[in-house]
């Protein structure tokens, strides 16, 4: 009987990391909403405490109040715990404490770290574990160093080389929280080279994947690459120049974003922009002041987001591509979606169009629901927040503190969908009846496309 009823609450790996992050969560809601973490001695609230938690932990990087100069030192270590144990996973943070306490990892925690790393195989998953957590204090390390060449002389010693630690692990996690301070993000470096590229370097490796670095480090050469690392590097870097050029195009002139910059400064911010798109968070300049029509292109990227098994959010670059090179196989004439001389799966086809179809449906439906309830915003900006939430990236129009209690709480449930992903999500809520699949298969039947 007892065996029965273990069976019946058993919880399959995707659920685990719903419930996993959800727990963090909620640990780090209790902490930021204890007097000791807000510089003014008093509690900041549940819901304000729950939106900045699920911010942190979804490595999103919206927020209510400015990270700078709301949060005591406790708050902010708090904040950069989250943001830490968000961008690698519950998972592998329990992985390491595992190794560290010398703990055996059952089948059943591998399975769950498989499904947390979106990897097809069990085999070497706790030596991958340990690639990720060796890699990421390594990478982070790196740039802490380069930021304290500008953060140190501009704040001192202690306080340089804590904001170095925070922005570098905030960057690498593609969470966006920074503390500049009067929520000007980091727009007093839209010109400075360390800062911008160092930047540049900690966004741009944490969103391609941990399994396309560990694959670049150990394969070498671009033919014996996998044709993930190949998809991914190409995606990401058409997205990447596309995005650069198109703002710079879009805002060469414009004198609020721009336009008073140096033609080098120019530069910088255009791929700045161009990449903090990818889930990243930052900006170097008020995205409120940019044209329509780059306030659409950053729609656009931070709905693709980065790319599977990363700290980025979205639907992902992998995803975008199957369904590119799908269209471009139907057009061909092609039966198979084939690239690189390969041939994607029809499964993999699937998969990749529900995460799209989800990921839309999930914008439309709660930018509507925002647009009747929070009046006194535009489509655009609230279109913006939306988006935003979903790809986890944490830029905003600047209405976020302004948004309703309602309003928060659909924020909050759009951040942790779009970090625990959409289609995680409608595994972990599905009932066991789809491992039945396929065992009925109906006559086949005509529909009229297009």
């Amino acid at each position: 009987m007892k065996d029965k009823m273990h069976a019946n609450i058993e919880l399959d790996p995707t659920q685990i990391l719903v419930m996993g992050f959800a727990s963090v969560i909620l640990i780090g809601t209790i902490l930021l909403n204890l007097p000791i973490a807000s510089q003014d001695g008093r509690s900041i609230g549940f819901i304000n405490a729950l939106f900045t938690a699920t911010s942190a932990v979804c490595v999103t990087g919206l927020v209510v109040v400015d990270t700078g100069t709301y949060w005591t030192t406790f708050g902010k270590t708090v904040i950069l715990i989250l943001i830490q144990v968000g961008a690698l996973g519950f998972m592998t943070m329990a992985t390491m404490f595992f190794i560290l306490l010398g703990k055996r990892i059952s089948l059943r925690e591998r399975l769950v770290m498989q499904e947390a790393l979106n990897q097809n195989s069990l085999a070497g998953i706790v030596r991958f574990t340990k690639y990720i957590i060796l890699g990421t204090f390594i990478i982070e390390g790196l740039g802490a160093f380069f930021l304290s060449f500008r953060f140190i002389p501009e704040y001192g010693l202690s306080k340089g080389i804590a904001y170095s630690i925070f922005h570098a692990i905030s960057a690498f996690g593609n969470a966006g929280f920074d503390l500049i301070g009067e929520g000007r993000g980091l727009t007093p470096y839209v010109e400075d080279p360390i800062v911008n590229f160092t930047i540049w370097f900690l966004v741009i490796i944490g969103g391609i994947g941990f399994s396309v670095i560990v694959d670049i480090i150990n394969q070498k050469r671009l033919r014996r690459l996998s044709l993930h690392t190949k998809m991914v590097l190409l995606i990401t870097g058409t997205l990447l120049i596309t995005g650069f050029l198109l703002f710079l195009i879009l805002e060469w002139s414009n004198p609020k974003t721009l336009g008073e910059l140096s033609i080098g400064g120019k530069f910088l911010a255009g791929f700045f922009q161009s990449m903090t798109t990818r889930t990243a968070g930052f900006n170097t300049i008020d995205l409120s002041q940019m044209t329509i029509a780059s306030q659409f292109l950053t729609i656009v990227l931070m709905y693709i987001g980065g790319s599977p098994a990363s700290t980025a959010g979205g639907i992902k670059t992998a995803t975008l591509g199957v369904i590119v090179f799908t269209v471009i196989s139907v057009i061909r004439g092609r039966e198979d979606t084939e690239l690189f001389n390969r041939r994607i799966s029809r499964d993999i086809v699937n998969r990749a169009i529900t995460v799209a179809i989800i990921g839309i449906t999930l914008i439309i439906v709660v930018a509507m629901v925002l647009s009747i309830t929070e009046t006194g915003f535009t489509f655009m900006e609230i279109l913006f927040e939306t988006t935003s939430a979903f790809g986890t990236v944490g830029l905003s129009l600047g209405i976020t503190s302004e948004l309703t209690v309602f309003g928060r709480i659909v924020i909050i449930f759009m951040m942790f969908a779009g970090r625990v992903g959409p289609l995680t999500i409608a595994f972990a809520l599905a009932t066991r009846q789809r491992k039945h699949k396929g065992m009925i298969k109906y006559p086949e039947g005509k529909i009229l496309v297009g």
